[in-house]
């Protein structure tokens, strides 16, 4: 019988391939909006409704589809309408990066009236990294209330946002276009060693594999070493990296690459490698790492960075203190888990010239750092970024392009590597491990007379980004400190163990982990209120920290702290505790806070390049540098626009991430959209409506200064000059109507971004488990310009770091492979894991202080927070993270005597 299925109203006689599921199957039909986040049934991104019913198409063969109507989420809008879920995360901003967006609608579209009221159960078969939830569980509630109503199309203004295409599944990610002719599928071969060097390969029954055309090993790739972090300055990282080595440093290090017309070929050949391995010792500790005789991660030794500073005299501050605090802090290894995997489209035109299009943060750095490594000069080189699904670092790495165009350049033919969930979670990079030993000194006033810190980052078998977490770690997350006597002592040390990398907070929330419940232990020795002690311990405003991140300025106070303290003490007295019908009897109840800072300047030599022009109908183009990718920056920037410019969002039209557009840009981390892309958007648009208003002036004869910009026309007296008729004489007058805006840090004051968060949690005695009862953040954002996205932002960081905080952990066996190797292993945080969130705006006084960052901020102070809520319902400190329910009710066992 032929196979036929009805898609989206559509039929399909295509049959599927044998074995495949309904995912595939769909997206080869050319619907993409059904995601790949997973590929075993656990974060619903590939959501579709089979016969009216929702499943998880990654699962669900599709075979069965045969006689069956299958929507996709493209297919949920009717007649140029939006469903009424889509239309209710359209006025929600109900979600971020976008990515997991079409299976949440498409789970919600299909809930009964019974499954909405248990939401939390109903979708706990769909993840978001990126909004925590809130918005998300506000929008399908809402979608109800729309039911009843007639929703109509997209606004042009929500057209230009892009954010209609979102929710209808048809905004692009990075492998959400049909593939180029020809494509070949990269698969790799993986070290199962810690430590070892390759004696031999033999790749011959992987060459005779059918369907394989290259087998790529050690001795195909460029001798040249590189760090796979992108930063503008290389040299704040050790170039230790190859393509492809002989000396494995870690488990699932790359052996070889196969490339092959299909993932399936690709992969049966990969099992066909022999790789002969000479096994040597391995060093996975960070401390006996440092010691003397430890087995070499690299030649030049394991230190891949040392910091070292003192300010005043420790011993004295020690001896001045009524209380010493002084207790070693651990922090662990996690994932950064964004829903779309790293993915890499290359090939090369009839001209051969290279085109990458990536998943990447930073497309003009993935161009030099490919040049530099394959010999190649920038003008044989395109890099493209569609929107990304998700980063918070772990896409500022060069990890799939260079194996990708090392593959075109010997094939000659397009080429994909996209990597599975379980490569992302073993493969990758992951957040830096810290062991820090905290010895503190107070009085009984609250005065901070010592801080000595002494910190171990474990960098992993590579030093990407390794220098500059520590360095951040050791200034900005010590910032907030007023204190005479500072030691800080930093390594940065290397281990066997898989890289870290680049991942949200930047090292900051480790350290305020250590630091931060330091804090809170002299104020239950001092018997100080632990806000108290904070307001007697941080800086005041304009006062400056002793400690400067190398060449950057000294973070600077401002009203924005004492703003943040104030608020949070009086959102925090007025909670009142839990009824007794809240929480049962047996539960030990506690309530912690922390505080931490970061600095709003960005890392140095961080290049912003914004161009915008006049198009022939009157919009404008700004054209910016990296992707879309949760952050809402580009939304940020076209407002920005739009004001300076005096017209209307939907008049501003995005195009980003194309190394073709401008001569360079840094790329999109460090939360600079808010900072360096608004101050370069506003120089570029300032540039052109001066243009505009000249221009204008001379063909009426008017003044300058007389001319007014406004929507699409430029008034200047009487007379009115749409924007279409300047931009034609501009045209034929000589040359088009656009200006540059470039930004670059200059030296100056640094004002701190404060986040603070307090918790009141209950702690079941019984089982360790840790119910949240209240969360409430203050954040210090300056300027707010859109405040739903910066509530999203809030939210998600808090989520992340609650997750990172209880239960995340990335487990590995005694030899050193990962075990959580999927999304039901290693458990992200999923709706009903997250409390309702207080949230306070500190805005500013003065008009001048504009935006600051909220990327990343709002994650550093949930960790210390919720162990010092643990420490005052239980009166045990722990000092090692993940705070595991296990973990708790061993200590609280061992504690029976006392409290319980």
């Amino acid at each position: 019988m032929a196979f036929l299925t009805r898609i989206n109203g559509r039929e399909s006689h295509e049959p599927p391939a044998p074995g495949q599921c309904l995912r595939t199957y769909l997206r080869q039909q050319g619907w993409f909006g059904v995601k790949k986040g997973c590929d075993t049934g656990d974060c619903g991104a590939c959501t579709v409704h089979v016969d009216g019913g929702p499943v998880h198409s990654c699962l669900y063969p599709a075979h069965r589809a045969h006689g069956r109507t299958v929507t996709t989420v493209e297919g949920l809008a009717t007649d140029g309408r939006l469903h009424p879920v889509q239309r209710a995360f359209l006025n929600a901003h109900a979600f971020q990066c976008g990515y997991c967006t079409p299976g949440f609608v498409m789970t919600a579209a299909a809930l009964t009236p019974t499954q909405l009221r248990a939401l939390p159960e109903s979708l706990k078969g769909n993840l978001c990294r990126c909004t925590g939830y809130r918005v998300i569980e506000e929008a399908v509630r809402d979608s109800q209330r729309l039911q009843a109503a007639a929703t109509g199309p997209a606004s042009r203004d929500e057209d230009a946002s892009t954010d209609a295409a979102v929710v209808c599944g048809i905004a692009p990610f990075t492998l959400d276009t049909p593939a180029p002719t020809g494509m070949l599928h990269i698969r790799l071969v993986r070290s199962p060693h810690r430590h070892a060097r390759i004696t031999a390969i033999d790749t011959e029954a992987a060459q005779a594999t059918p369907g394989v055309h290259a087998v790529l090993t050690h001795q195909d790739a460029p001798a040249v070493r590189f760090s796979t972090a992108l930063q503008e300055r290389t040299s704040d990282n050790p170039a230790d990296t190859r393509i492809l080595d002989d000396v494995m440093r870690h488990v699932g290090q790359r052996v070889a690459a196969v490339v092959a017309d299909s993932p399936a070929a690709a992969e049966a050949a990969c099992r066909r490698v022999r790789v002969t391995y000479d096994v040597l010792p391995a060093v996975t500790d960070p401390d006996q790492a440092l010691q003397p005789g430890a087995v070499r991660v690299h030649p030049g030794g394991n230190l891949a960075h040392r910091l070292h500073t003192v300010v005043g005299d420790i011993e004295l501050g020690l001896s001045q203190a009524d209380a010493v605090h002084t207790r070693t802090y651990k922090t662990h290894r996690v994932q950064h888990t964004a829903l779309e995997c790293h993915a890499t489209r290359a090939w090369q035109d009839e001209d051969g010239r290279l085109h990458v299009h990536t998943t990447t943060q930073a497309p003009h750095l993935t161009r030099r750092h490919l040049c530099a490594v394959l010999g190649l000069r920038p003008h044989q080189v395109q890099v493209t970024a569609a929107r990304l699904g998700g980063a918070f670092g772990g896409k500022q790495e060069l990890l799939t392009e260079d194996i990708a165009v090392l593959a075109v350049l010997r094939t000659g033919r397009p080429v994909q590597l996209e990597y599975t969930r379980t490569e992302e979670l073993t493969a990758t990079t992951t957040r830096h491990p810290f062991h820090v030993t905290v010895t503190a000194g107070a009085r009984y006033d609250g005065t901070l007379t010592a801080l000595k810190v002494r910190v171990v980052a474990d960098t992993g078998a590579y030093g990407n980004h390794g220098p500059a977490v520590l360095q951040v770690a050791c200034a900005e997350a010590l910032s907030l400190y007023r204190c005479a006597n500072i030691a800080v002592d930093g390594y940065s040390v290397h281990t066997h163990n898989v890289p870290s990398g680049a991942f949200r907070g930047y090292g900051i929330g480790q350290m305020a982990f250590a630091v931060e419940s330091a804090l809170d232990e002299l104020a239950h020795t001092l018997a100080l209120d632990p806000l108290t002690l904070r307001e007697h311990a941080y800086l005041r405003p304009g006062e400056t920290s002793p400690l400067a991140d190398g060449d950057q300025p000294a973070p600077t106070a401002d009203t924005g702290l004492t703003d943040v303290l104030r608020t949070l003490r009086t959102v925090r007295d007025r909670r009142q505790p839990p009824s007794g019908a809240a929480v049962d009897a047996r539960c030990l109840i506690g309530q912690g806070l922390a505080v931490t800072a970061q600095s709003t300047h960005p890392s140095d030599g961080h290049i912003t390049q914004v161009l915008a022009q006049l198009r022939p109908d009157g919009d404008y183009d700004l054209i910016t540098g990296p992707p879309e990718f949760g952050t809402r920056a580009t939304d940020l920037l076209r407002h920005t626009a739009a004001t300076a410019l005096a017209t209307g969002p939907g008049r501003i039209h995005i195009r980003c991430a194309d190394t073709d557009l401008l001569d360079h840009d840094t790329g999109g981390f460090a939360s600079t959209g808010a900072t360096l892309g608004t101050q370069a958007v506003q120089r570029a648009c300032r540039q052109l409506r001066d243009q505009l208003l000249a221009l204008a002036a001379d063909r009426t004869g008017a003044d300058a200064a007389a001319c007014r910009l406004e929507g699409g026309v430029v008034h200047c007296g009487d007379r009115r000059l749409p924007l279409s008729e300047l931009h034609a004489g501009a045209r034929h007058g000589g040359g088009p109507l656009r200006a540059i805006g470039r930004v670059e840090p200059c030296p100056g004051p640094s004002p701190l971004a404060v986040n603070a968060h307090w918790f009141r949690i209950a702690v079941h005695p019984e089982t360790g488990a840790l119910t949240i009862l209240d969360s409430v953040h203050v954040a210090d954002a300056g300027t707010v310009l859109n405040e739903a996205s910066c509530n999203g932002q809030i939210h998600g960081a808090i989520a992340q770091g609650i997750g990172t905080t209880l239960w995340e952990n990335l487990s590995a066996e005694p030899g050193g492979r990962i075990t959580t190797q999927d999304l039901r292993s290693y458990t992200i945080p999923q709706l009903a894991d997250i409390p309702d969130i207080e949230l306070h705006f500190c805005r500013p006084t003065t008009p001048d202080r504009g935006p600051k960052p909220l990327g990343e901020g709002p994650f550093n102070p949930i960790a210390p927070a919720l162990a010092n809520a643990l420490r005052d319902a239980t009166g045990i400190r722990f000092t090692t993270l993940p705070l595991r329910a296990d973990m708790v009710w061993a200590a609280l066992h061992q504690h029976r005597g006392g409290r319980l």
